[in-house]
Order: structure tokens, then C-alpha cells, then sequence
């Protein structure tokens, strides 16, 4: 396993290989609205988009009071935890996401809540703009780059 990565990095990274299957492409850490910063945003082939948030450990989800923020900036919402994570800690209704670092199956499907045309516009606008500055940064790091 990396050593560089932290253990919720290494979640959204193999929750991301798993929605890429699925004809998914996702942004770690996305300001979706000031004040929120979700661990994986993920635009779907039909313009869906989910939020998938890591957790690496109790404490860490028990330290998380902004989670359902993000339900206002998604279509669905899912957990993303490792096998030794208790997983009856996670509210039934949302989705769950069973992941490691390398891959991940989703164990439950996050309940589907439609967003807006008008934020859906504007989040997947600004989910576009944000990866290419993430990209543009990774071909000229000397650039005065910063996604906003």
C-alpha cells in the first residue's frame, strides 16, 4: 500500500476505480459550495452525480458533522469503508460502498434524490472546470493554477 496516502485517500481511490467501471468519472476532494468539501464527486454517463464519502475508522464518521450538507449536492450519497469498518453505525437510508485500495463493490444503493436542473448546470460546470485546472496543473505545475 502507498505510504504517501492516508487511509481515506486510499478508500476514495479504489471507490473511484470501482465507479470508473461503471462509466464514471470522479474528483477527489470537490468544493461543491463553500463550507462543504466531499471526499469523492462522481459524474455519471447521464449526468449523474454522487457523492461518496470516506471513512476510515469510528472515530473518524462519529467527527463528521457536515455529512448530510452534502445530500443537497448529489443525486445520491454513499459511505465508502473498509471490511473492519461497523457498519451499523451508517444510517440505512443512505448508500454504502465496501472498498479498499485497490477496488470496491457497492453493498448499497444510496437512495436517488434528483437535483435541480439549475445546480445540476451549475455543479457539473463547475466539476468540468475543476478537473481541467487539475489537469492543466499536472502538465505546467509551474502554472498560477487553482481550481476554485
Amino acid at each position: 500500500m502507498p505510504q504517501d496516502l492516508a487511509p481515506g485517500q486510499l478508500l476514495a481511490r479504489g471507490a473511484a476505480r470501482h465507479l470508473a467501471g461503471h462509466g464514471f468519472a470522479c474528483i477527489e476532494e470537490f468544493v461543491p459550495a463553500p463550507g462543504l468539501r466531499v471526499d469523492v464527486m462522481a459524474l455519471g454517463p447521464k449526468g449523474e452525480l454522487w457523492v461518496v464519502e470516506c471513512k476510515s475508522s469510528r472515530a473518524d464518521y462519529l467527527s463528521d458533522a457536515k455529512w448530510s450538507g452534502y445530500l443537497d449536492w448529489c443525486d445520491r450519497f454513499f459511505w465508502a469503508v473498509d471490511a473492519d469498518f461497523p457498519q451499523a453505525l451508517l444510517p440505512a437510508e443512505t448508500g454504502l460502498i465496501l472498498a479498499d485500495a485497490y477496488d470496491a463493490e457497492i453493498l448499497r444503493m444510496g437512495p436517488e434524490s434528483r437535483l435541480a436542473g439549475a445546480r445540476r448546470r451549475a455543479l457539473t460546470q463547475k466539476f468540468a472546470r475543476h478537473a481541467a485546472l487539475r489537469l492543466q496543473a499536472l502538465r505546467d505545475p509551474g502554472a498560477a493554477l487553482e481550481p476554485r
